[in-house]
Parts: structure tokens; sequence; C-alpha cells
């Protein structure tokens, strides 16, 4: 099991980044990595609450999902939430901390990816996630006033 940890500001405010990942459909367009789509299948975002998704590789046209529960919530501050994939090839449950900060240029973000199963090398595990918050700034830097 490894653990990476990545670290981001963002010239958008908290808000609308905390807002990124707490809501289903900024999530799907944005998590996973290029060549990737995601089909949010529920997510009840509260603490205890659960969720389930699916990354869908464009290229092969298969398929992985994985699940898990938010430990810790505190809005603008504070996401933390256990998943574990439903291939049985990758036991174990990962623990994801993103913790937000509101700085004069927008928005800090520390991630920590810790338990992730050992046939994921820790560096396609940061591509991805770079892939994933470059994504997220995408989204979150326009500011479109319609």
């Amino acid at each position: 099991m490894s653990t990476v940890q990545l670290h981001r500001v963002i010239q958008a405010p908290v808000d609308k980044v905390f807002r990124a990942f707490s809501d289903p459909l900024a999530q799907a367009f944005w998590f996973p990595p290029y060549g990737f789509l995601c089909e949010v299948h529920q997510m009840d975002f509260r603490l205890g609450g659960t969720f389930k998704m699916s990354f869908h590789n464009f290229t092969t046209q298969k398929s992985h999902s994985f699940g898990g529960s938010y430990l810790q919530l505190k809005e603008n501050e504070i996401i933390q939430y256990s998943d574990s994939f439903d291939d049985p090839n990758m036991p174990g449950e990962m623990i994801t901390t993103v913790n937000f900060k509101s700085v004069s240029v927008g928005t800090e973000i520390h991630i920590t990816q810790e338990g992730i199963p050992e046939m994921i090398p820790a560096e396609m595990c940061y591509l991805g996630w770079q892939e994933s918050l470059d994504k997220l700034i995408k989204l979150v830097s326009p500011v479109i006033n319609e």
C-alpha cells in the first residue's frame, strides 16, 4: 500500500472549489483522468453518507467501479472519504483527505490518498491526480456571470 500527496493553489474561491467535490455533475466532469468518463451512480454528500461511481476507459471500453463513505466533512475546510474498488484484485480501503484553505489568490488544497492498492503504481496515481486537478482548475477558474 502506498500514499500520494498533492498540493495546488487554484485561482477560484474556496466555496466554488469545495462545491466541485460535493456536486455529482461536477465530479463526473473533472474527477476521471484524461481518457476516462465517470458515471456517478449515487452520492449522498454528508457525514456518514456514501457514494458509488465508475470510471469508463474510452479506449478499451472497460470499466471499474468503486465507492465508499464520507468520514469527515467541514464545509470549505475538509473532506475525508474512504473508498474501495469492486475488483477483488484491488483489495483494501483507501482514505483520501482533502484540505481547503482560502488564500489571497483563491484556494489552496492539500490532498493525501493513503492505502493505494499495490497493483497501482504511485506514479500512475500522481499522473491521474495531476490530470484530474487540471480538469478541476478548468472547471472552477472561469468566471461566467450569466
